[in-house]
């Protein structure tokens, strides 16, 4: 025969669920943030820190942004959820979905995104095209790179230059601006990087475009984008979409924001959208 439960244990049964559950949505209740380290640590944390503050209004939780040595801990962090949210390339996001099973979702990627580009630079006055680049010393990004490698590398084989075989030397600087400094202090003679960060880099003044210039700039391709684990509550999920897409210039707050992540606006994104990056990577031997 059963017994019902005594009122006092009950009661205690309560009290452990109900805090229970108390832990569980103060846990809930932090939104952590990660990037690619595509650029300086400095220049990612200033980027971040307007993101973070918009966020954490617009959604009532407290949002961390942590920063993260290299590509690949930027897809095991998102993959293996020690961060709910992450900024990845095209390339890191399909390596992110293929080393989940497909459990991770893009939400929205920047308006330059769906039609972005890399460049080619060089300082060496010999160089003029890219057929100019066979015997020199070229760098990329990081070798998980989309604008700085897997793209550049994906049009120079189209174009029937195998970097392994036809330079001299194939350098990884691991980040865009690394990159552009290379180029501008001789080490190599050419070097393939995102067009944002170069862009930037010719209005801030940071490079003298009488030495380093560009001479290629590639076809366009689909980019960036906010991903994050599809485990992560639906109402979550489109909270910070919303939040993305409302970004606007005509506003102080959305007019910061967009600047530092230069973007015009967010758009939504999807899956389907990065695979000619996937067939890109395959091709290419790198995933």
């Amino acid at each position: 025969m059963r017994h019902p439960m005594p009122a006092r244990a009950l009661k205690t049964l309560l009290t452990c669920a109900l805090l229970g559950f108390t832990a569980f949505s103060q846990a809930q209740q932090v939104l952590r943030l990660t990037a690619i380290p595509d650029e300086s640590p400095t220049e990612l944390a200033r980027k971040a820190a307007p993101l973070v503050k918009y966020l954490e209004s617009r959604l009532a939780m407290k949002v961390e942004y942590t920063p993260v040595t290299d590509y690949a801990a930027s897809v095991e962090a998102l993959v293996n959820k020690k961060v709910d949210m992450a900024w990845f390339g095209g390339f890191t996001f399909v390596q992110a979905h293929v080393r989940s099973g497909g459990k991770v979702i893009p939400l929205v990627q920047r308006e330059e995104d769906e039609k972005f580009k890399s460049v080619f630079i060089s300082g060496d006055p010999t160089v003029q095209a890219l057929a100019d680049l066979k015997g020199k010393d070229v760098s990329f990004g990081s070798q998980s790179s989309t604008s700085g490698h897997l793209m550049p590398r994906h049009f120079l084989l189209q174009s029937r230059i195998d970097p392994d075989k036809d330079f001299r030397r194939v350098a990884y600087s691991g980040a865009h601006d690394a990159t552009i400094a290379a180029v501008a202090s001789g080490k190599v003679q050419a070097g393939a990087l995102n067009i944002s960060v170069w862009t930037k880099f010719v209005a801030d003044g940071k490079v003298d475009t009488g030495k380093v210039r560009v001479i290629y700039t590639t076809p366009a391709y689909y980019d960036y984008n906010w991903t994050v684990h599809a485990d992560m509550p639906v109402a979550l999920r489109d909270k910070i979409t919303q939040a993305m897409l409302a970004l606007s210039r005509d506003t102080a707050e959305g007019k910061e924001v967009l600047e530092v992540q230069r973007a015009t606006r967010f758009v939504p994104t999807r899956a389907e959208n990065y695979k000619g990056i996937e067939a890109a990577a395959r091709s290419a031997g790198l995933l």
